[in-house]
């Protein structure tokens, strides 16, 4: 007799992604060759990084020894392809493990792996093919790869190169492996990587970091910087292509053995509740933002939402620009009590590709130091003369305590003639150390004019000591200089920003030389309102804070030029508004001949009836 019930189907398990846990022993954090003899240390544990989706999903995990063994045998794939030592390797560097695969298997090959930003910020595809190719040209790939979410674009930027191979992972993957090459890393002196400057004014520069130099910076920010120990863990959006997105957060937790956790920039950009969802979740110690990242999450969070996180295991919230203003990392703070942040949690620091990464941290567990210093003694004088906390708020400046060197490098503050300035004098932040570039890749034009033969950095920085800190106050080229005042742009953008029709971010300052000789100060500001009221506003506050008058140019969303780390580009602003200048006083020029003419034509018909 044959029964009618109907087996129920076999299910198959379901498989539950967890991410990476933490380090189960101390770490070690120093005493490494270079990046491959961190990663096979670390490859003994069970760490690692870990990659979530625009909700916060787990979405994949690669431990430090998956990626040993992945890395291993992609190098020897790629020296199948008769690659020579030293051969640049281009990655279009996306929030995705094919960008560690191929950083690490350059590694093992002894080839230079090369970062290429993978945002689209800076003008759409045309723009970002066009500088892909000149990067691509500059520091003469061999072979380039890209996700898929960049293979067609990749392929435009790389149309006419002769490059060995370029496209998506699997064309790597698919080919032989060539077990008779010997994995021969670079160590020492020899070359680490090429990390590329968010230029401005010029094209950005390739910085050939070294094994050595960038050990040494891994150990100091480990021991000195951060302090880090087995408890710790890294969760970051920053771009993989920017310095700190790359080494602070993609080796350094790798040389240290702890577990990172990713957001794509373009998911903290949409949704950046969702980085303090993954601090929460995965109870965070590190992470990191420019000023702005900040200010985002605190205009995008409603205070409701703040009591969904526990951010209390966040120790070490690191915050670097420039010139970092406090008030939006104040803003920050307060809107995020009731998720247990704690503001002293804030560690101000300073870096630059061209020094690995970090030159500089303040205190862990202080919060933000605060250098209140005389307006008028810094603008008239460069002179940073302290002032006391219940002076009028317009006559002073506020500048953020940057901390101290790491114990490696040397300190200078110059003058531009050379000779060093004593403590509160700002001049040009120079600096020496074994984490300084070896130079600008294949430009030594470029790198003659920062870096001397004694091997003195110029930053470019300018800044000034107070005792052992260091405090920036701006970048040297941006230094905006009216009837010999020094008035730093940063400032100016802050008083903007305080207008209720102005958003945080969207306003940049600069000068720009007139016919007459003299300097005049330009401010554009990005805004839906255009009535001359706002101007008028921009004019007033800037007029009766540093007694100068402003020309303000109001201009839609998306005016303004960013850098590849999204920041706004001062100089790259300049010169948009000259041209737009130029363009306005053409067409002006042009309908004035066209009036011209017709008044002309209609003299002669005029005179001919006549």
């Amino acid at each position: 007799m044959t029964s009618d019930r109907v087996s129920a189907p076999t299910l198959s398990p379901v498989v539950v992604k967890t991410p990476t846990g933490p380090s189960s022993s101390s770490i070690k954090r120093d005493g490494f060759a270079n990046l491959v003899d961190a990663l096979e240390f670390a490859a003994r544990g069970d760490t690692g990084y870990n990659f979530y989706d625009g909700k916060g999903e787990l979405e994949s995990t690669m431990t430090y020894a998956e990626l040993r063994d992945e890395a291993k045998v992609l190098a020897r794939k790629l020296l199948g392809l008769g690659l020579q030592r030293g051969d640049r390797v281009a990655i279009v560097a996306e929030t995705d493990p094919l960008f560690m695969r191929f950083f690490f298997a350059s590694q093992y090959a002894g080839l230079l792996p090369v970062a290429l930003p993978a945002g689209l910020q800076l003008g759409g595809g045309d723009a970002w093919t066009s500088q892909i190719r000149q990067m691509l040209q500059t520091c003469g790939a061999a072979i380039a790869v890209a996700p898929s979410s960049h293979s067609k674009l990749l392929t435009n930027a790389t149309e006419g190169l002769e490059l060995t191979l370029c496209g998506e992972a699997d064309v790597f993957d698919a080919l032989p492996e060539d077990h008779n090459c010997e994995l021969l890393p670079f160590t020492g002196n020899e070359p680490a990587y090429l990390q590329y400057t968010s230029g401005s004014t010029s094209f950005p520069r390739g910085v050939e970091v070294s094994q050595a130099a960038a050990m040494m910076n891994l150990e100091e920010i480990s021991k000195f910087g951060l302090k880090l120990d087995n408890n710790d863990r890294f969760v970051s959006w920053l771009p993989f292509y920017h310095d700190m997105g790359l080494v602070g957060f993609v080796l350094l937790p790798m040389a240290a053995q702890l577990s990172a956790d990713y957001l794509s920039p373009r998911t903290f950009a949409m949704r950046p509740r969702v980085w303090l969802k993954l601090l929460s979740d995965n109870s965070g110690t590190i992470a990191s933002s420019p000023p702005f990242g900040y200010a985002l999450v605190a205009k995008r969070l409603r205070v409701a939402d703040s009591e969904r996180y526990d951010l209390s295991k966040w120790r070490a919230a690191c915050v670097g620009a420039e010139r970092i203003h406090p008030g939006p990392l104040k803003q920050f703070a307060d809107l995020l009590k009731a998720s247990n942040f704690d503001p002293k949690s804030f560690v101000a620091c300073y870096g630059m590709a061209e020094c690995a990464l970090a030159v500089s941290f303040a205190p862990l567990n202080e919060g933000l130091g605060i250098d209140l210093v005389d307006k008028y003694e810094m603008t008239d004088l460069g002179k940073a003369t302290p002032v006391a906390t219940d002076q009028n708020p317009k006559d002073s400046l506020e500048f953020v305590d940057c901390g101290n060197l790491l114990p490696s490098y040397q300190l200078a503050i110059r003058d531009d003639a050379g000779n060093e300035l004593p403590e509160r004098e700002c001049g040009r932040i120079c600096l020496q150390g074994p984490s300084v570039m070896t130079g600008y890749f294949q430009n030594k034009e470029a790198t003659d004019k920062v870096l001397s033969a004694d091997g003195w950095l110029d930053t470019g920085d300018i800044g000034y000591r107070v005792g052992d800190q260091l405090v920036i106050t701006a970048r040297r080229k941006d230094v905006i200089i009216i009837n010999g005042r020094n008035i730093w742009p940063q400032d100016l953008e802050h008083i903007a920003e305080g207008v209720p029709k102005v958003r945080m971010g969207n306003v940049s300052a600069f000068s720009v030389n007139e016919a007459e000789g003299h300097e005049s100060v330009i401010m554009v500001v990005e805004s839906r309102h255009t009535e001359p009221e706002l101007a008028e506003e921009l004019q007033s506050r800037i007029q009766g804070q540093f007694g100068v008058s402003v020309h303000v140019d109001l201009v839609p969303s998306r005016t303004l030029p960013r850098t590849s780390s999204g920041k706004l580009s001062r100089s790259r602003a300049k010169i948009d508004y000259l041209q737009r200048l130029a363009a306005t006083k053409m067409a002006e020029l042009e309908e004035a001949n066209s009036a011209a003419v017709i008044a002309h034509q209609d003299y002669a018909i005029a005179d001919s009836v006549a």
